[in-house]
């Protein structure tokens, strides 16, 4: 039984055959199209704005008319998109029929000051965990549970602290939801990376649904860890003071989409995604690694949990005792967990961190020494005591390759 609602997914597939590492599953459709939220538009706060809307290139005349190509449009018809009526709040048409259909392709809209502050705060951790009973079906090979490891505050300011941390926001048939996140290197952009490293579950709803929508990620969030009190009235600085940033093309494995729940760990052992960002209001020319100052390599070689001597997770807890404001971290030695005898062991740490640090980065010393992202927060239990996140191997590098391949001549 789930009594919390724990933002790290729990999935691991059951009596899935193993087999060549599938082709990975492509957000098809990236669309750069923004679309401006005006004054007029406050009547929806949950929509940003249900009213008129424009393009920055719109010379004032109203109308909420939108200036894009006409074969952007039509192309975005093909899926099931009409912008006039994406913008106008009809991306809360979560119709089963019409979500499952029109989420085959990844269509995600730039529609600007959707997050504001306020929604950005509210938003929930998704509802997910994993009760005792799912960890029976395993390969024998899961270490006793670890203790649990008591989250530390990272000290602010985070962009100082932990500057390739952040939080991933995105809306779901559930609500508003957030997890953390991750500036990853990209091989194909040395030094100037837009890459996101977080969780499956948290771009994608696995087997029962589809790709989720305004799908932005925010870098050193609540940078001066201001308490959710004083963030009532804060500023959109003071909570994205690096801008906020949109995915325009997401990717996770073809293992999550085809098998992925929230509930029983299905998936877990493959829960990971990556995300190419933009920014919103089109910056000022600087990547997103540029623009925070780092990135963190992945290494796809990381050894299994008895020889990894110490990993980092990180990320913003959510569900109580925490609020989802404020940055933490575990660190601790890593056991391994399966969930099915099909699927690869998993790393397992003692850590109190809650839902919210799904899709947070785990972060070890790499084969030069320095750190490295290993694995990503996946799963928990339904009373926090630890995490556990995939050891990213060949299906990992595989959705990583081809999103840094996709952008490679851009």
């Amino acid at each position: 039984m789930r009594s919390i609602r724990p933002s790290f997914t729990t999935r691991g597939r059951r009596g899935r055959r193993r087999g060549p590492a599938p082709v990975p599953a492509a957000v098809l459709l990236a669309s750069t199209l923004v679309l401006t939220a005006t004054a007029c538009d406050a009547g929806d706060p949950e929509a940003g704005g249900g009213g008129s809307a424009s393009t920055a290139a719109d010379d004032g005349a109203g109308g909420g008319k939108i200036r894009v190509p006409e074969h952007l449009k039509d192309k975005l018809k093909e899926h099931g998109i009409d912008l006039d009526a994406w913008k106008n709040g009809a991306w809360k048409n979560w119709d089963k029929d019409d979500w499952l259909r029109e989420a085959q392709d990844y269509v995600n809209p730039i529609i600007e000051d959707l997050w504001d502050p306020d929604r950005m705060r509210d938003a929930e951790e998704p509802d997910q965990g994993v009760d005792e009973d799912d960890l029976t079906d395993d390969q024998g090979v899961t270490d006793p549970e670890p203790r649990p490891v008591r989250a530390r505050a990272v000290p602010p300011r985070y962009h100082e602290s932990a500057p390739t941390a952040g939080k991933v926001f995105f809306d779901s048939p559930e609500g508003t939801m957030v997890c953390s996140a991750t500036v990853v290197q990209d091989p194909a952009h040395p030094g100037k990376s837009n890459l996101v490293w977080t969780a499956g579950h948290c771009v994608h709803a696995g087997k029962k649904g589809g790709w989720y929508r305004n799908i932005a990620f925010v870098p050193s969030y609540n940078d001066a860890a201001r308490s959710g009190a004083d963030l009532e009235n804060a500023a959109k600085k003071d909570v994205a003071p690096y801008g906020l940033w949109w995915g325009d093309w997401a990717q996770t494995s073809e293992q999550w989409i085809e098998q992925g729940g929230a509930t029983g760990g299905d998936g877990a052992a493959y829960d990971f995604a990556v995300i190419h960002v933009t920014p919103e209001k089109g910056g000022d020319g600087k990547s997103l690694e540029e623009t925070v100052g780092a990135a963190l390599p992945v290494d796809f070689a990381a050894p299994a949990a008895p020889r990894l001597e110490s990993v980092t997770a990180i990320g913003y807890p959510a569900a109580p005792p925490y609020d989802g404001q404020k940055l933490h971290q575990c660190q601790d030695k890593p056991g391994r967990l399966s969930l099915s005898a099909s699927d690869p062991t998993m790393y397992r740490i003692g850590c109190t961190m809650t839902g919210g640090s799904s899709g947070g980065g785990w972060v070890a010393a790499g084969s030069d020494g320095k750190p490295a992202l290993v694995s990503n927060t996946s799963i928990g239990p339904v009373t926090a005591g630890w995490l556990a996140g995939p050891r990213l191997g060949d299906e990992a590098k595989g959705v990583y390759d081809a999103v840094s391949g996709k952008f490679a001549g851009r």
